[in-house]
């Protein structure tokens, strides 16, 4: 199965995020590509944490939603909305969740995030618990190949890639990690860290990042990549927007798991 990372650098429109979003996904559909993966925040980088909260959308409802759903549909591709930001039952909270659409243009399935990313080095500073509600359920969903086979893929966002538990209870073949690290953590753990979570798990990884300087002065690290079940990195692109490609063979990955059987000698 062909996949696509698809790394962008949005900023402050959204009707430019979605135009350059589309132009992306034209271009990963155009390759072959079955499924693409747009990072963290594909649809809005605002100037700050709150701004988000004015997109929030209510399932079902909304303009990112309508994009993720007529494109998949158009395109005859699966798709996963990176996040975008989703209305709760507090104005002054949304979650950042993670869709997934079919190529009917049917949303199969969705993902909160649920580790929430706080950082303070004494220049930059995060702290998304400000305005986001963390999500609470490990996900998982079956995407059929135009091969007939089934890849069980398991969801996560950002910074769930330091929680190596979550990974390990998705038990999946295919992980996502749809991003948008900082530079800074981005230069230090972001490779090291995807590597880890294909090797132990013994997944292929699809890592979709923002990469590079957005509009509202902050600096993303970018690397999307596509890692196999061996921890090799099989495609990347370090900075600016563009497609990632990579072929996935269920060959490999059972091969990997019949050499060396990790996954049955757990006993913890």
């Amino acid at each position: 199965m062909k996949v696509a990372a698809i790394q962008m650098v949005s900023g402050i429109s959204l009707d430019a995020n979605l135009s350059a979003a589309r132009a992306l996904l034209d271009q990963a559909a155009h390759c072959g590509a079955e499924l693409a993966v747009l990072p963290e925040y594909f649809c809005f980088m605002g100037q700050n944490d709150a701004d988000k909260l004015l997109l929030a959308e209510t399932a079902g409802l909304g303009t990112v939603q309508d994009f993720l759903s007529d494109t998949a549909r158009e395109l005859k591709l699966w798709i996963v909305g990176g996040t975008l930001p989703m209305a709760t039952d507090d104005p002054t909270h949304a979650a950042n969740a993670s869709l997934v659409y079919s190529p009917k243009g049917e949303c199969v399935s969705r993902y909160d995030k649920i580790h929430l990313f706080r950082y303070d080095n004494g220049r930059e500073s995060y702290d998304e618990a400000s305005v986001l509600r963390a999500g609470e359920t490990p996900t998982v969903f079956d995407c059929p190949s135009r091969q007939g086979q089934s890849w069980r893929v398991g969801m996560s966002v950002c910074y769930d890639l330091r929680f190596g538990e979550l990974y390990r209870m998705l038990a999946a073949d295919l992980l996502l990690v749809p991003a948008a690290f900082t530079h800074t953590t981005g230069q230090a753990h972001w490779e090291v860290l995807l590597r880890a979570r294909a090797i132990e798990n013994q997944a292929y990884v699809i890592a979709s990042a923002q990469g590079g300087n957005h509009e509202n002065g902050r600096r993303t690290w970018g690397h999307s990549m596509v890692i196999d079940p061996w921890g090799q990195v099989m495609a990347m692109q370090a900075e600016g927007p563009g497609v990632v490609l990579a072929d996935l063979d269920m060959a490999r990955l059972h091969s990997v798991r019949e050499q060396l059987p990790a996954l049955q000698h757990r006993r913890l």
